[in-house]
């Protein structure tokens, strides 16, 4: 019999392998990591339509074109608007900066405070560019943009067609011993991840399209930026709606002055995304299933992205899940044991 402490070992020491082959092939790891993330977050749908009548491989292949047509569509129609609108941003900014400098002049003799502002928008355009040049030279070099466009959907589409048989596989080479408490860790790491990874994805994407909608409704040059980006970042808590609400904020005042009829709904668009976020998309979409702290969560994000970058990003979450699953179960056998010893 395989003792317990030998099998919390074994998972100290491939945690650590892992960590080791993430510093060594971080550079080739992102399209099949978010190939592996696309398939887990389909498989739903393709058990799904298994269970209707459909041959694997055919569920496989109509998830796969629809995946395809959404990314063309989005590739086709969205790009374009999203880099025009981005590049609207960049260069209106100096002019919002001016138009604040000349509304803090009107307020009285006020050098020093006009010389803080332009130095700020100096430094947040200075900032853009060179966050976006870093982003070009490391993170979207063009073999890695050709990685993610060929080689993560086929990744994908592999790994959805071949998930049951995977899983299937793994589950056969558990040893008997630890086979009950593998599988049950893994559940318990399935309905974390099913319920943050399936559930806060849809609602970023649900944020997004509010505050995308909201904006335009008001006027707000960008709306579609600041949205999307407003949108994604509610992944971290409490950080994409203080975020979006400041950045809207900000080129408000930019571009009304300071007009309340024009800002006020800027701040409405918000509150009601938070509204609808917190009494219908989280409840209905991610539940009570989740059982990672937010700070828990934040800290994971900002670790797992200031080490590995974007693909740090997109294993944060999977590794709060299973480092929070392995440690309470490993206090609970703790605190069994312990009580064991002091019944005998």
């Amino acid at each position: 019999m395989i003792p317990l402490r030998g099998f919390y070992i074994s998972i100290m020491i491939a945690f650590v392998l892992i960590i080791y082959l993430l510093f060594q092939l971080s550079g080739i790891l992102m399209p099949f990591v978010i190939g592996f993330v696309v398939a887990y977050f389909l498989d739903p749908v393709a058990d799904y339509l298994e269970n209707l009548g459909t041959p694997r491989i055919l569920a496989t292949a109509i998830i796969s074109i629809g995946m395809i047509l959404a990314i063309l569509s989005f590739l086709i129609f969205g790009l374009p608007i999203l880099f025009q609108q981005i590049g609207q941003l960049v260069m209106t900014l100096p002019d919002y900066i001016r138009e604040l400098q000349m509304w803090i002049g009107q307020q009285g003799d006020l050098q020093d405070q006009q010389k803080i502002v332009r130095q700020i928008g100096e430094s947040a355009i200075g900032t853009l560019k060179s966050v976006t040049g870093q982003i070009f030279q490391s993170g979207l070099s063009i073999l890695n943009i050709l990685g993610l466009l060929l080689i993560s959907p086929i990744v994908a589409i592999y790994m959805l067609n071949d998930w049951d048989r995977m899983t299937a596989t793994i589950d056969r080479l558990l040893p008997n011993e630890l086979a009950e408490t593998v599988r049950h860790l893994f559940h318990q790491i399935d309905e974390i991840l099913s319920g943050f990874l399936r559930g806060q994805i849809l609602v970023c994407l649900l944020l997004a399209t509010i505050y995308v909608l909201g904006l335009s409704l008001v006027g707000l040059k960008g709306s579609i930026v600041v949205g999307i980006i407003a949108g994604l970042l509610s992944f971290m808590p409490y950080v994409g709606s203080v975020f979006g609400v400041v950045l809207a904020a900000s080129l408000g005042v930019g571009q009304f002055g300071l007009d309340l009829s024009q800002l006020v709904p800027i701040f409405a668009v918000f509150a009601v995304g938070q509204f609808v976020e917190g009494n219908f998309l989280t409840p209905r979409l991610v539940g009570n299933r989740v059982q990672l702290h937010p700070v828990w969560i934040m800290f994971a994000l900002l670790a797992m992205g200031s080490v590995f970058g974007f693909l740090g990003l997109l294993l944060a979450v999977p590794s709060a899940a299973v480092i929070g699953v392995l440690v309470r179960h490993a206090l609970v056998v703790y605190q069994r044991d312990f009580q064991h010893s002091v019944d005998d």
